[in-house]
């Protein structure tokens, strides 16, 4: 990752950039709201990659109990493949051990390949099919892996 990049907890005045994040990055994008409540509700963790100022990244995640599940990561368009999302996942994950995690799972679009083999380079598996997931009905994969 590039070191002029900071890695800090998300804020409500980060939710704009956010949300612009998401649109870019999904055919169906939370709704602004969404990322506004994860910021205030209980056993969240939510951080931004900021480079001069400006969000490039994030990642909004949640534990129950022993379990974080990844809700949402991206990376804007002219940022990817720099590390970013690595990084995210490797500070999710060292907070998911301090939390006494045992497991963090996802889902994933089924069609999203790309993205499947991130997060299986990242030591998630498939673990099963989730139909018609998505609200245009296309299935999600669960990945998950121990912590």
């Amino acid at each position: 990752m590039p070191d002029d990049i900071e890695i800090r907890a998300a804020e409500e005045r980060d939710i704009d950039a956010v949300h612009a994040i998401e649109t870019e990055s999904f055919p169906v994008p939370w709704r602004r709201e969404f990322f506004e409540n994860e910021l205030t509700a209980s056993g969240r963790y939510s951080i931004v990659a900021v480079r001069k100022g400006r969000v490039i990244g994030y990642i909004f995640a949640m534990t129950i109990f022993e379990e974080m599940h990844i809700n949402k990561i991206a990376v804007t368009a002219a940022e990817r493949r720099k590390g970013i999302a690595d990084t995210l996942m490797a500070r999710c994950t060292e907070f998911a051990k301090r939390q006494g995690v045992t497991m963090m799972s996802l889902e994933v679009r089924k069609s999203n390949s790309g993205a499947q083999s991130f997060y299986r380079g990242l030591g998630f598996e498939s673990s099963y099919l989730r139909p018609r997931y998505y609200p245009d009905g296309e299935a999600a994969v669960i990945m998950t892996r121990p912590v």
